[in-house]
């Protein structure tokens, strides 16, 4: 029996049902993911789920005795007290008791009435278990119960909200964009998580990869209807494109057909005379048909408004080091851009990149060394916060500026017509952005950044709240770019298609600087090896004869040859991917057409793995015969 199940649910928010005849279930240790364009529903789906809103018709049943626990998109702004505090709301009017013993008993002055009052409380209410459990998740998601939530940073923040989702140990748990504002190995260690947790899952994401290893089946949301894909994202993409085609080809017939009866109905005096009435009604019908259409919405179409290219060296660093008190933040970094590259920049939050990207653009001076920047810049920064948008303004305002047309991509469009591209209609635009949804605002924020004429682009976190599709289109603009970009994002697939190069803070002050991108960085950084300093010693059973020392294998002649011949391969191979990493570290490199450059990468790719397996070879050979 389903866990959920949605039963011809409709639901509006005025103009078209959000959600139109929706049926849906959920079954025990599923994992979906919610699919759709920004505003298309999800987060009021989940909603419903959690009980939190009633459809307006249709049935949402839920089996006896299901647990629900839904962790929301933001911080919700009214979060206090400890960390222990926060985790404890997840079990209601008892863990409101156990929050109050826990504060009593953790006084320097004890109030033994208060004390003794909630205890008996708890006792009565059978409540100890139920604080043996937070004490259990605060372990399991390593968390501290004393520190205070308000000190916490966003990623551990949505850590403790997640921690009081479980708490309650639920059947099902809903997530809505549980990545964002999470750096890269909180996102890795949710995923780990999340991977092992045996409950039934649905969760909305626009991270693709941690899609991609979560998912079990994909749920669409599609212009009021939700269909079910089961399998993983790779093969519901390839689906529906299969079943876009056939409803164009579908529509497409549909509207031949209607042309030609709207045709005939206009003939004149004759075909008045002659039609049938059958006829007329079947054509009055085939025009409600199509007046209920409801067409697929198109995608952004972004354009660049570049500047004059800059010079061809942007930036300099030169032994630069700055620290904020005796904290080092970066500590002698040197490295060059140059015109046409795409950096970047990788860290977890907190450890400095904010304050490299202020050091590089000038916004700080360096306390050691000197930053020198190249000629004929133009910058446009994207602000993860936006706080370049106006909340006063409305969208049409705020990009507008005063004028009427801009200057983009070398053509001369009216605002309304541009932000139109960015799927503004003209009551959006004209909306106050107070109005707009995370994603919309998100949008505004690269129209009101695309219009500004730039050839050194600054984007911090520009995923956070985009659809799939206005992400893919992003990073073909992006890889398209002619200028030099630096990218701040924990978005691991998003790294990996747009830069060439990273550069990332490695904690202490120091800032490596690798070739290509997330998944390029994790095969050139060292990993660091834990050595225990002292080991205990062994326990000898003196009862247990010792095992004779194993006897050495000689080799077959096969196996012999192969040992030979590996390290003349593994040097080959050595000094192969030397001399395709000193030609990519060229600028020039980056210049050419990107298939070759992506060919470029992929043997170099190859190469890598081709070595690595060399070396396991070589070492369980010699394994053999020690």
């Amino acid at each position: 029996m389903s866990l959920i199940s949605l039963n011809q649910l409709d639901y509006s928010v005025g103009g078209p049902l959000l959600l139109d005849h929706v049926d849906l279930s959920i079954e025990a240790g599923e994992r979906i993911a919610l699919i759709g364009r920004n505003g298309a529903g999800k987060s009021t789906l989940l909603k419903l789920l959690a009980g939190e809103i009633h459809p307006d018709d249709g049935q949402v049943r839920v089996q006896s005795g299901t647990r629900i626990a839904r962790l929301e998109q933001e911080v919700p702004p009214g979060a206090s007290g400890s960390v222990f505090d926060v985790v404890s709301e997840g079990l209601g009017g008892i863990g409101a008791d156990l929050a109050l013993f826990h504060r009593l008993s953790h006084a320097e002055s004890v109030d033994t009435e208060s004390l003794a009052a909630v205890q008996s409380r708890i006792e009565a209410a059978q409540g100890w278990d139920a604080d043996r459990r937070v004490a259990d998740v605060l372990k399991q998601l390593e968390l501290d119960g004393e520190a205070a939530f308000a000190r916490l940073s966003g990623g551990m923040k949505r850590r403790v909200l997640l921690a009081r989702a479980l708490v309650c140990a639920p059947d099902v748990l809903l997530l809505d964009e549980p990545t964002n504002h999470l750096d890269i190995e909180a996102i890795d260690w949710l995923e780990g998580f999340l991977s092992s947790w045996r409950g039934a899952l649905v969760f909305v994401t626009h991270d693709r990869r941690f899609l991609r290893a979560l998912a079990t089946r994909i749920v669409e949301i599609d212009r009021g209807q939700v269909t079910s894909w089961p399998g993983d994202f790779d093969n519901y993409l390839r689906r529906r494109e299969e079943r876009l085609h056939a409803q164009s080809v579908e529509n497409a017939r549909f509207d031949a057909f209607l042309a030609e009866e709207e045709v005939w109905i206009r003939q004149g005096i004759k075909a008045r005379r002659t039609r049938n009435e059958g006829r007329v009604r079947r054509l009055k019908a085939l025009r409600n048909e199509r007046a209920q259409r409801r067409e697929l919405q198109g995608n952004v179409k972004m354009m660049l408004a570049e500047a004059e290219a800059s010079g061809k060296k942007v930036l300099q660093a030169r032994d630069v080091g700055f620290s904020f008190g005796d904290v080092p933040i970066v500590r002698g970094l040197a490295t060059t851009l140059l015109r046409g590259d795409r950096i970047g920049l990788i860290g977890p939050n907190g450890s400095g990149k904010s304050t490299l990207l202020k050091l590089l653009l000038g916004e700080l001076i360096p306390q050691h060394g000197e930053i020198v920047r190249g000629t004929q810049l133009a910058i446009a920064y994207f602000d993860q916060y936006r706080a370049t948008l106006r909340e006063d303004w409305n969208a049409l305002d705020n990009v507008a500026e005063g004028r009427e047309f801009i200057e983009v991509g070398g053509k001369r469009k009216h605002v309304l017509g541009y932000l139109q591209d960015f799927l503004f209609t003209p009551e959006r635009a004209r909306a106050p952005i107070t109005r707009l949804s995370g994603g919309e605002r998100n949008r505004l924020l690269l129209a009101k950044l695309f219009a500004q004429p730039a050839n050194l682009l600054v984007m911090d976190e520009p995923t956070n709240d985009l659809d799939v599709e206005t992400l893919e289109l992003l990073e073909d603009l992006l890889g398209d770019y002619a200028g030099t970009l630096i990218l701040v994002s924990h978005d691991r697939e998003f790294l990996d298609n747009v830069v060439t190069s990273t550069l990332v803070m490695e904690g202490e002050g120091r800032v490596g600087e690798y070739v290509g991108g997330y998944s390029d960085w994790l095969r050139q950084r060292e990993t660091p090896v834990r050595i225990d300093s002292s080991p205990s010693p062994a326990v000898v059973d003196p009862s247990r004869p010792i095992d004779p020392p194993p006897a050495r294998r000689k080799l077959s002649y096969k196996d012999q040859r192969e040992l030979d011949l590996l390290p003349a391969r593994i040097e080959e191979l050595e000094s192969r991917i030397a001399a395709q990493t000193r030609s990519m570290s060229d600028p020039a490199f980056f210049r050419q057409p990107h298939d070759v450059v992506t060919a470029y990468q992929t043997a170099l790719d190859q190469a890598q793995r081709e070595l690595d397996a060399c070396y396991a070879r070589w070492e369980a050979l010699e394994a053999m015969v020690s």
